[in-house]
């Protein structure tokens, strides 16, 4: 009985981790979005690290633009994906990997003067710590326990059922 009782309470709490993640992810593309005075440029062009030469190319007047609007489209499709809990896993995968550019473009290494980022860390940041949150929930997706997979299930059961 125990077990049963900390699955569903494991269960719960990946579902909230799960939408909780989403909405951030939401909440920034939507803000992107919105805001024409937006542009990745400025976090690109101060990159640091091993891949800094990639991030600055991609400030590229050529790319930019690209740059930017993949930038939020990823963003609000990461946030809608974890908060209707469908293609979970994509939507999971999409922002591992948006999270690893965001984390090696400006990485919290202590021997890097930290520019353009919020606080100073060493070697764990937000973006890291997001990027396992999303690794976990790739690999313990939960749209089948509350969300729109839940309901495309059921409505499929109800209608195997009617059937028979």
């Amino acid at each position: 009985m125990t077990d049963v009782l900390n699955k569903e309470s494991l269960t719960k709490s990946m579902v909230f981790l799960r939408i909780l993640i989403g909405w951030h992810f939401l909440y920034e593309g939507v803000i992107k979005l919105f805001n024409p005075d937006w542009t990745a440029f400025g976090y690109l062009a101060t990159a640091q690290g091993p891949l800094d030469s990639l991030f600055i190319w991609l400030t590229n007047d050529s790319v930019i633009g690209w740059v930017d609007t993949l930038n939020w489209l990823v963003l609000i499709f990461v946030g809608l994906t974890l908060i209707l809990g469908v293609f979970e896993k994509m939507g999971a995968l999409a922002g591992i990997v948006l999270l690893a550019m965001y984390y090696l473009a400006h990485p919290p290494f202590p021997w890097l003067e930290q520019m353009n980022v919020e606080g100073s860390y060493w070697f764990v940041n937000k973006n890291l710590i997001e990027l396992v949150a999303c690794w976990v929930l790739y690999n313990y997706p939960t749209g089948k326990y509350f969300g729109l997979e839940y309901l495309r299930n059921r409505t499929n059961k109800i209608t195997n059922t009617q059937q028979l």
